[in-house]
């Protein structure tokens, strides 16, 4: 039997039982037995919910890839984040020039906003969707975002002065 059988089956036993229930809450309503009936139609108004078995795949979530290519070709947006990320990673862990930990905070964050940009164009990302591609897009991006923008105002010596946020920085420090 199918998954789309079984759920049927169980919905099509389930409106049984609650037909079952109107019909008894009816014969005890017209015996005189009222508070029993209202329990009756109480019962019958409860839904019953059956056990979860499976849950859907996120939107987009298929193969990136035809099912004859390698397992890396078919996640190919996944690795492109990851491996940009891991440069950005690599940038800050071995400090070739004087701001690496500027450069490297930033392709980890380019990496996430090209997460974003990837879930919305490409229709199939494979592993790369965890949730709704609306979700995705909005997680990915904002954090993505964030996170080059605290690279880019980093101390000492920050690429982008934005003179609310050092007010509110002196506020709170002093």
């Amino acid at each position: 039997m199918t998954a789309e059988g079984a759920a049927g089956a169980s919905d099509g036993k389930a409106v049984e039982r609650e037909a079952t229930a109107v019909e008894a809450a009816a014969v005890e309503a017209a015996t005189g037995g009222e508070t029993a009936a209202v329990e009756a139609a109480k019962r019958a108004r409860r839904r019953r919910f059956g056990l979860t078995t499976d849950t859907a795949p996120p939107e987009g979530g298929g193969r990136a890839a035809p099912g004859d290519a390698s397992a890396p070709a078919r996640q190919w947006p996944l690795l492109s984040v990851l491996v940009l990320a891991g440069v950005g990673l690599v940038v800050v862990g071995v400090e070739p020039f004087p701001q690496s930990f500027r450069v490297g905070t930033m392709l980890v964050g380019a990496a996430l906003l090209l997460g974003a940009v990837m879930r919305r164009v490409v229709p199939s990302v494979g592993m790369l969707a965890v949730r709704s591609r609306f979700t995705d897009m909005i997680t990915y991006g904002v954090m993505g975002s964030l996170i080059v923008l605290l690279a880019l105002m980093v101390q000492p010596h920050p690429w982008l002065r934005i003179p609310f946020l050092e007010d509110v920085l002196h506020l709170t420090v002093t």
